[in-house]
């Protein structure tokens, strides 16, 4: 069963997202544990990105391994070496390939095998005619065998209900063991799924207690940019730390966001009034960059970037109005200097994007009445 592990690989900028698991790869005779990453593009690195179909012929010629012989090597890279005793694998390569495509639909926003099986399931519960019970039978048995167990999200009752359900009065299920099933039981899984009906609607009528747990708005993404003078409208480029938009703190004047930081962020005081009044945001980055970073600079310095950016919106209430336009969206901001503010195609922390929407917040806290000053 493949988890909700979260990693993801950047092609040509854009972050495709995945996820991954365990397998085995036997190159020349050895076994090797180690990570199958599965990606959305439906590309799958097993020591090299391949195809589905290619996938399917690395496990047809052993390459990625489902079975082990006895007394065959075994490692896990730099960990620990063994070897194989009475092996048993809970994995066949039709499982796994199987078990690989759902999960691509997952990543994708798709029906997986056991949305599709549900799916069938729903239409068989609204029209009980054999028919659609085969339907719903067909399309169980077609959810890769180590999965079926997770299809109801009920781990005490696992896919019992869904067993006798598609077996029917008097049928018999995939597993040996559950015998014929009889109308007592049979009754006891309908009684099952119209429990669970009445759970999804009620779980679906829920308001969140402390409202939507995602942005409804677009993300608003701020490109890298080089703002040199204002503009009479700059739109989302008002946003950027260096677009010029005069800010007083401490008692003191910069051109910009940018300035403030970098000339606050010199250990050495005399230095700090040329960076101040350099050319443009990015002579005053290059000034700052020549001298040493105040102590403990790094604890420091989103603080500082929050006390400027409120000093920004605070003093210029038409970019505080742009700022609110974006409404409760992800701020993507990108900054080629920096991966720590920048976002930079998903492989930096945006803490830019993250003190903006703070600010934004504050922002709206202030006209919703709340902690009045």
């Amino acid at each position: 069963m493949i988890g909700n592990r979260i990693t993801y690989r950047t092609a040509d900028g854009v972050r495709i997202p995945g996820t991954w698991r365990h397998a085995f790869i036997c190159n020349g005779g050895h076994y090797f544990l180690t990570d199958l990453f599965i990606y959305a593009d439906g590309l799958i690195d097993c020591w090299g990105l391949v195809t589905v179909e290619e996938f399917e012929e690395k496990l047809r010629t052993g390459w990625v391994a489902t079975s082990f012989p006895e007394g065959s090597e075994a490692s896990s890279h730099e960990l620990a070496d063994w070897r194989f005793s009475e092996p048993e694998s809970r994995l066949t390569p039709e499982l796994l390939v199987a078990e690989v495509r759902d999960t691509i639909d997952r990543l994708n926003g798709r029906p997986d095998s056991t949305g599709r099986c549900l799916a069938a399931v729903d239409i068989f519960l609204a029209d009980r005619t054999e028919e659609n019970r085969a339907a719903a039978r067909a399309a169980f048995l077609a959810v890769p065998e180590s999965e079926r167990r997770f299809a109801l999200g009920d781990m005490d009752s696992k896919d019992w209900a869904l067993r006798v359900l598609v077996a029917g009065p008097g049928g018999r299920t995939y597993l040996s063991f559950d015998g014929t099933v009889t109308q007592e039981t049979y009754d006891s899984a309908l009684v099952y799924f119209e429990e669970r009906a009445r759970w999804r609607a009620e779980r679906a009528a829920r308001v969140p207690t402390d409202g939507p747990t995602s942005s409804h708005a677009p993300a608003v993404n701020l490109s890298h940019s080089y703002p040199s003078k204002p503009v009479a409208d700059p739109g989302k480029l008002g946003l950027r730390h260096d677009y010029p938009a005069p800010i007083k703190v401490a008692d003191t004047d910069y051109p910009s966001v940018a300035h403030a930081y970098w000339a606050l962020s010199v250990a050495e005081p005399e230095v700090r009034p040329s960076i101040a009044m350099a050319e443009t945001a990015s002579a005053a980055r290059t000034l700052a960059a020549g001298v040493a970073r105040r102590e403990g600079w790094e604890h420091v310095r989103t603080a500082v970037m929050t006390r400027l950016l409120r000093a920004k919106y605070d003093q210029h209430p038409e970019l505080a109005e742009v700022l609110l336009a974006t409404d409760d969206a992800t701020v993507i901001y990108d900054d080629m200097d920096s991966p720590f503010w920048g976002d930079n195609a998903g492989q930096g922390r945006n803490w830019s994007g993250r003190l903006l929407e703070l600010v934004r917040s504050e922002i709206q806290m202030r006209r919703a009445g709340i902690f009045r000053v």
